[in-house]
């Protein structure tokens, strides 16, 4: 097959379909492009972010594993059509599947491997990373975290086989295994073209059709809202409802931004802005009734002056003088670096440092 390129509908050429030597250019090639891998058909509006590539199991190194902004996992592999051993392609990644499924109980050793990767190849961690790329807050990339934990300890995985060209074999394979199982596995032909400085991938995507109806059913996570975390509170106390409602109507009085999470068990987030419209989100009141550290997923990309870990430090220093308040001096980048009941907030003392605090990053973010 051939394509035609051209330029404003003259000079067009004939571009033949180049030829792919190495596995390893099409592992690199997703690892910086996953948006080459059409999960769009299988999914509307997914975005794919690769966390690592040449994972360890007990069965072998995965080519690259991702996730997507459910905490859905991606065991991807490439092949080359003239690899011998792309006829047990579907066998292979299968076992790679069945070694994470049955020896990974240690999960803080699974994170902590995939955080390895993704500070080595973004310099960032783990947490940091899934915030940035799928814009979220705290408790929605806990719960993605949390999600992860669980499809892996259930063998809930999504197997994608990435090849240069297709045989129909593989293809009514894949479409047999989809249609007669749990297990998603989809194969995708990259085929490349090469003009001048330009390279052109056309993705077509294999063992959709049979997995649409499943996928559709999926629940759609809900957004939470005052009467849905009234509701939340109340099997914790009314304490907890008051202090919940004074955060909220300071917030409203003090023209402070409320974000709404969808994580599972709820939260709100305090969205504070520089006048440029740069959002920093230093707290998060969840459902568990706890006013947390949320900064540590901005860090050094927090807006002017907090993108500083010295003015970070400054303001867990001011957090210190709130007896009810759990203070980590060493942790200004970690989730344990603020903490507070909730219930605490129906203290007027209580109230009074903590709002100086919030009009304290007001207007350090104003004057910025």
């Amino acid at each position: 097959m051939a394509i035609i390129v051209s330029q404003n509908g003259k000079n067009a050429k004939k571009i033949d379909k180049s030829t792919i030597e190495r596995e390893g250019y099409l592992q690199k090639y997703i690892y910086d492009n996953p948006e080459c891998i059409p999960l769009y058909d299988i999914k509307e509006d997914i975005r794919l972010l690769i966390l690592a590539r040449e994972f360890p199991t007990h069965s072998g190194s995965i080519d690259a594993i991702g996730i997507d902004r459910e905490g859905e996992i991606y065991i991807i592999e490439t092949k080359l059509y003239k690899n011998r051993d792309k006829r047990t392609v579907v066998a292979q990644v299968l076992d790679y599947g069945a070694a994470l499924w049955k020896h990974t109980t240690d999960y803080d050793a699974f994170f902590s491997l995939l955080n390895e990767n993704v500070q080595k190849s973004f310099n960032l961690r783990l947490d940091q990373k899934i915030q940035e790329y799928f814009g979220l807050f705290n408790e929605d990339v806990n719960q993605i975290l949390d999600t992860i934990k669980e499809n892996l300890s259930h063998g809930i995985l999504h197997f994608v086989i990435l090849m240069d060209s297709l045989e129909d074999r593989l293809k009514d394979l894949i479409m047999y295994v989809n249609q007669n199982s749990e297990f998603d596995i989809y194969a995708v032909e990259l085929e490349l073209y090469k003009h001048e400085s330009y390279e052109i991938i056309i993705p077509r995507i294999f063992g959709a059709e049979t997995k649409k109806d499943l996928t559709s059913t999926k629940k759609v996570k809900k957004v939470w809202n005052w009467e849905l975390f009234k509701e939340r509170l109340q099997e914790l106390g009314d304490a907890e409802v008051q202090a919940a409602e004074i955060i909220l109507n300071w917030a409203k009085q003090n023209d402070i931004e409320i974000a709404w999470s969808s994580s599972q068990r709820g939260a709100f987030i305090l969205c504070f802005y520089t006048p440029g419209k740069k959002g920093f989100y230093p707290f998060s009141v969840t459902g568990n009734a706890t006013i947390s550290w949320n900064t540590p997923h901005q860090g050094n990309n927090s807006p002017t002056p907090f993108d500083k870990p010295e003015k970070r430090v400054e303001l867990l220093n001011m957090l210190q003088r709130i007896q009810d308040a759990t203070v980590d001096m060493s942790n200004v980048d970690g989730y344990n670096g603020f903490k507070m009941p909730l219930r605490a907030m129906i203290k007027k003392d209580t109230q009074d440092k903590f709002f100086t605090v919030c009009k304290w990053i007001r207007d350090e973010l104003s004057a910025s």
